[in-house]
């Protein structure tokens, strides 16, 4: 079993960090992104992940900044979003307004009162985390309402109304930041950020996703790269359906950290949606949350070997709010503030009885076993879909970081 002990450069960084600031978005206004009733990205799943960090301690340290974020004003939202998108947001909060052409109004982004000030606050909450990492006010941040990542400059897509992840990356470059890599590891491809940075070399964009073949957006293929000039920074693995958790590990393992070392980015960010769990109702992989809280603790390492430890992670998408969302998002949050999660640890029984008042079934104990994986330096299976999924990404985009698809 591949250990998530830190790699040597790593060890060595980590060891050398001492206590470093850490900077946590969070406010009971977040709530207010609500949908309405039966529309998957309830709100509860914040709380009862917020209720949980709490419960178990991880906001007590002296060095954890909690802070509430104010909305963004519409400068900082035209850092990715047209003005004529904005006002139509603005219609849409005040007046009911739908506007499908701009995705607003639709299934999966039906309008709600207070729309455009609820989207623009999880955008002030990912841009204030940012300033705070750029600034050196902190070396690490997250906000778990943000992960926004469907959203595209002129339109509404996914659950996403602005596009928090890329405005906070657009605001690392205008903080002087030259290389922002971001790592997507939601079950949906990251097309919104991708889009964004598609024609920019100084962001290297990765997703690791279910294929676009079988599921939301129907994008994010192996040979999709980069625009004309920045051709390699946009990385996609788009893996087969009923993927799962050791398997997953295995493709995180084989493409993210090679890609990462050979861009040299400056700040790492990362969405953290935790809808590829086998219990989430929206994907098909089988995704455990042992799985995702060893890949949290990966992006942290590389962080502290890559980055001097500048590191942005973000929550997205998931939808299983009681069984899976907190506990993932509670063991990023925890890998933030320099707190790790145990396997062993126990769930405080006060969080676990609200989660049976509040869903009418019981949380799982514990955070659940460390997950035994196979690393991908362990030798390619052609018989195996996320082997082949894994070379042809390798194949469609390390030629062009200067990297082997073979043996690097």
């Amino acid at each position: 079993m591949p250990s998530t002990e830190p790699t040597p450069r790593a060890a060595e960084a980590l060891a050398d960090a001492g206590p470093r600031r850490a900077h946590v978005v969070w406010g009971p206004e977040l709530l207010g992104y609500d949908f309405g009733p039966g529309h998957p990205m309830a709100p509860t799943r914040l709380d009862l992940t917020m209720r949980l960090v709490r419960d178990l301690g991880l906001l007590d340290g002296a060095e954890v900044d909690v802070v509430g974020p104010a909305p963004a004003d519409d400068a900082v939202l035209a850092l990715v979003h047209d003005a004529a998108y904005v006002a139509a947001v603005r219609a849409a909060s005040d007046h009911g307004t739908t506007d499908p052409h701009r995705g607003l109004g639709t299934e999966d982004d039906p309008v709600f009162p207070g729309m455009h000030e609820a989207a623009a606050r999880i955008v002030g909450g990912s841009c204030a985390a940012a300033d705070a990492i750029a600034s050196g006010a902190a070396v690490h941040a997250v906000n778990v309402a943000g992960g926004m990542h469907h959203a595209k400059p002129g339109a509404a897509s996914g659950f996403c109304v602005y596009n928090d992840a890329a405005v906070a990356i657009r605001r690392l470059l205008a903080d002087g930041v030259e290389r922002v890599a971001y790592v997507d590891l939601d079950a949906h491809h990251g097309d919104g950020v991708e889009e964004v940075f598609w024609d920019d070399p100084r962001v290297l964009t990765v997703s690791v996703h279910q294929s676009g073949a079988t599921l939301f957006p129907g994008t994010g293929h192996a040979t999709d790269v980069g625009g004309p000039g920045a051709e390699g920074t946009a990385v996609n693995v788009a893996l087969p359906r009923r993927t799962d958790g050791t398997r997953w590990l295995r493709a995180v393992d084989a493409v993210v950290p090679p890609v990462l070392r050979a861009f040299h980015p400056d700040v790492l960010v990362t969405q953290h949606g935790c809808d590829a769990h086998g219990d989430d109702p929206l994907s098909d992989l089988d995704v455990s949350v042992a799985a995702q809280r060893t890949a949290a603790a990966r992006m942290h390492q590389l962080a502290h070997e890559l980055t001097d430890g500048r590191w942005l992670a973000l929550g997205g998408g998931g939808y299983a709010i009681a069984r899976v969302v907190p506990l993932v998002w509670s063991a990023v949050v925890g890998e933030v503030v320099h707190a790790p999660v145990s396997a062993d640890r126990e769930l405080p029984e006060p969080w676990r009885e609200l989660v049976a008042d509040i869903a009418g079934y019981d949380a799982p104990p514990s955070f659940g076993p460390d997950v035994e994986w196979r690393p991908w330096s362990a030798g390619f299976d052609p018989d195996d879909a996320v082997d082949r999924a894994v070379l042809a990404t390798r194949r469609a985009a390390f030629p062009h970081l200067g990297l082997d698809p073979h043996f690097d």
